[in-house]
């Protein structure tokens, strides 16, 4: 079964199923469904992290708006670790990042040479 894709047929008939779950068995279910939402999650960012390496310079939007630029420094579970130009250290999502190769690079005041 692995790799196959099962199709929700009769959303009527899942919905009236679950009416009639016991409290036990929709926290069964629940249960079940978080984890698998965990698993595309975690698979999802995988994927995403896929496209970066150690070292590559990336570029994100900061909680506060503002343009960070910085290497990645380590590749984690879910988040790629990011020391910016200015020395903060950040854990960023790979959805948030973007490639800022050496094109891009722009100059913060820092040593150069």
């Amino acid at each position: 079964m692995a790799g196959e894709r099962l199709e929700l047929v009769d959303r009527a008939a899942a919905v009236e199923a679950i009416r009639r779950m016991s409290e036990e068995d929709l926290r069964f279910l629940n249960r079940l469904i978080v984890e698998r939402l965990k698993l595309i999650g975690q698979a999802r960012s995988t994927a995403m992290l896929a496209r970066f390496s150690v070292g590559d310079r990336v570029s994100f939007q900061s909680t506060s708006g503002e343009r960070k630029v910085g290497v990645i420094a380590r590749l984690n579970k879910k988040t790629a670790s990011i020391v910016t130009d200015d020395g903060q250290q950040w854990n960023v999502h790979p959805g948030f990042l973007t490639s800022a190769g050496p094109g891009n690079f722009e100059p913060c005041g820092g040593n150069h040479g």
